[in-house]
């Protein structure tokens, strides 16, 4: 990956420079002092990756990215921890708090190597601004943001999205998430037409379901009632073309 260094200390950007070098899948190809040097440097030139100091003079980092038509990939890195939140607003890929250690510099550009390659496989390219969820039915991995993480689960890994009103909890065989989005939304951002939703408060990936019974699906760990509006559909589409039962 193409990357640059936006940052107005010398010191912090050879730091990212040589953490840089270490990595085979990074190449340093520009670093700047301040955001509208590098904002020059875009108009006419592409990166995969921005390396992005928030607090410089005359412009703020953030400010910075916000004004950004296409922006490429960006990794946070800032001695202040207070502007996390308003950071993963903005869809960046990882916040790196200063001093930044070679551990936590990896785990940050792996993040970014996932999002990258997953773009190239849904064919986005990767001039295009980041997404929440690909949308190609081929992906089969998603990245939902939950905790202020953007976190990549496998498509057949979800058990169940279950809608709370103003977000949905999404469930794994060992984990859960909360996302900040109504059921309705989600479900319309899942690729694919592998999930059915069964009521108004639930939807269920079809591969996970051990028994039904009584209007109800049994899911590892979880019991869901079958809405009636919905059922004829459900069975419809996934059950009863694989019925076998004597004539």
């Amino acid at each position: 990956m193409k990357c640059i260094i936006v940052d107005d200390e010398p010191l912090a950007r050879q730091g990212v420079e040589l953490n840089a070098e270490d990595i085979d899948f990074l190449e340093i190809v520009a670093q700047f002092s301040n955001p509208v040097k590098a904002n020059s440097w875009l108009k006419d030139n592409h990166a995969d990756l921005m390396f992005l100091d928030i607090q410089m003079p005359a412009l703020n980092g953030l400010e910075f990215l916000r004004g950004l038509e296409n922006p490429p990939m960006t990794i946070l890195t800032t001695a202040h921890s207070e502007y996390a939140l308003s950071g993963f607003e903005l869809n960046v890929v990882d916040y790196l708090v200063k001093p930044i250690s070679m551990s936590r510099f990896m785990k940050a550009v792996n993040k970014a190597l996932e999002l990258h390659q997953l773009r190239a496989e849904s064919n986005e390219g990767p001039s295009q601004p980041p997404k929440e969820f690909p949308k190609k039915e081929e992906s089969k991995s998603i990245y939902i943001k939950s905790d202020r993480r953007m976190i990549r689960l496998k498509l057949d890994e979800i058990v169940m999205i279950e809608g709370m009103k103003d977000y949905v909890m999404v469930y794994t065989p060992s984990d859960r998430f909360s996302v900040a989005m109504n059921l309705k939304t989600f479900h319309a951002r899942l690729p694919g037409d592998g999930f059915v939703r069964i009521s108004k408060s639930n939807i269920i990936n079809p591969i996970h379901i051990q028994e039904i019974s009584n209007n109800h699906v049994h899911l590892p760990g979880h019991k869901v009632s079958i809405g009636r509006t919905f059922k004829d559909n459900f069975l419809d589409r996934f059950v009863r073309e694989k019925l076998i039962e004597r004539n």
